[in-house]
């Protein structure tokens, strides 16, 4: 059993429901569902929320520290946004915001223009992109889709990075 879920969750001052095998969790800066899983049962006690295996099954219980996770997530994205930030380094590299869609010239031919996630708020200031948004899983899996475009490299550094992420830098070629 998971040592997550062993122990009844607090969630601050978010508000928790469970109702027709959704979870939904509100607060002050938005409102997050989740489908739950048959094998799992959540169950809400004014600020406290626990979760348990209906069954005795390893997939209930691999589920169990999961859904635990989850709620977390959940319960700290609706009080206070995830935010990621993205530095493009390199000669050139520019980055804008078009409408609904994120626009990048990083050494290609052309550009590349990605659509921003309706629950994610990008802004961009001179080469740093900053994520914001509720829902923790969309605005990480967002940020790895826009550094997937041109990865950092290690010879010069070039590339979308992480704005905490340590690029290993090789040495290159000497000279003779």
């Amino acid at each position: 059993m998971s040592r997550l879920a062993k122990k009844s969750i607090s969630v601050g001052k978010a508000d928790v429901s469970v109702a027709n095998g959704m979870l939904t969790v509100k607060g002050s800066k938005g409102t997050l569902t989740k489908r739950i899983h048959p094998t799992i049962d959540i169950a809400v006690n004014g600020k406290e929320v626990s979760i348990t295996t209906k069954d005795r099954s390893r997939l209930s219980h691999m589920l169990l520290g999961t859904y635990a996770s989850h709620l977390k997530n959940m319960a700290a994205g609706v009080e206070e946004k995830y935010a990621k930030k993205l530095i493009l380094e390199g000669v050139g590299y520019r980055v804008e915001v078009k409408g609904k869609n994120i626009v990048l010239t990083v050494g290609f031919s052309h550009t590349v223009s990605l659509p921003i996630p309706e629950d994610i708020t990008a802004t961009v200031e001179k080469n740093l992109i900053k994520l914001e948004g509720v829902n923790k899983e969309s605005v990480g899996q967002f940020a790895a889709d826009i550094r997937r475009i041109k990865p950092p490299e290690p010879y010069l550094g070039k590339g979308i990075r992480y704005e905490n992420e340590v690029v290993r830098r090789k040495q290159g070629k000497k000279a003779v």
